[in-house]
């Protein structure tokens, strides 16, 4: 890795900075849910299993209501994502939270989220201040058509926008697809494990147990390892291994 002053940080959202799996994404499966029973006419278990099913296959269940169905995004990203009371069910880690505001380099959120609900959830963290930007599902249009993680393509028009090799961007994440994706294209990945559930029941598994695949540079269940691994990782050098 670079020099960490050249490091390029580029966070997930939901179960990597807060624990969405607590309450926010059971009230985010009801919500988009509703939302296709509603607007598409199906009853309840179809429009559950459709929405899961968009979700495993295009890793956003937006991208298959557009795709198939001819739904608005904008309007379902605003109707969806509404969330009365949003601000007290967000909790993260305050530890966490110290190590971003230390953390060299540039710090950039990656979310596949819309741009409101992301702007909430870092207001009610008190960390909106420690990011230099904060990149949405809204940002991942290209030429008309939705490209949110894990496409490999937004991820190379992405490094492209930065202005840095591939190489000094770290994406720190809690989806493994995703991660694969951005090791594709040259990136270094942190596997975030700190909301790990053995249920799917509210977000994506992550099996704490598990061994850490190639494309993974090292799994943490806090952030305070990257600090270690920026002053470790001065120079270009191999990917380090999971730290126990």
């Amino acid at each position: 890795m670079k020099p960490a002053r050249k490091t390029v940080w580029l966070f997930d959202l939901d179960n990597t900075l807060h624990d969405a799996g607590a309450h926010i994404f059971g009230a985010l499966n009801r919500s988009m849910s509703a939302y296709v029973q509603r607007e598409l006419r199906l009853d309840a278990a179809q429009a559950d299993t459709l929405r899961r099913g968009y979700w495993l296959r295009y890793g956003a269940t937006l991208i298959g209501l557009v795709r198939h169905h001819g739904v608005r995004a904008e309007h379902f990203l605003h109707d969806t994502h509404r969330l009365p009371g949003l601000e007290n069910q967000v909790s993260g880690h305050r530890h966490d939270h110290a190590v971003l505001r230390r953390l060299p380099g540039r710090k950039l959120v990656l979310t596949n989220a819309p741009r409101e609900y992301a702007l909430r959830v870092l207001g009610a963290l008190g960390i909106a201040q420690a990011f230099d930007d904060v990149l949405c599902i809204e940002d991942m249009v290209m030429f008309g058509h939705w490209r949110p993680k894990p496409d490999a393509r937004m991820l190379r028009r992405l490094v492209a926008r930065l202005g840095v090799p591939a190489s000094r961007c770290v994406l720190v994440e809690d989806t493994l697809v995703h991660q694969k994706a951005a090791r594709r294209v040259g990136m270094r990945t942190v596997w975030m494990q700190r909301y790990a559930r053995r249920s799917d029941a509210t977000g994506p598994v992550v099996a704490r147990w598990s061994m850490r695949p190639a494309y993974v540079d090292m799994v943490v269940r806090g952030l305070k390892p990257l600090e270690r691994w920026s002053v470790a990782n001065a120079a270009d050098s191999d990917p380090v291994g999971a730290p126990t």
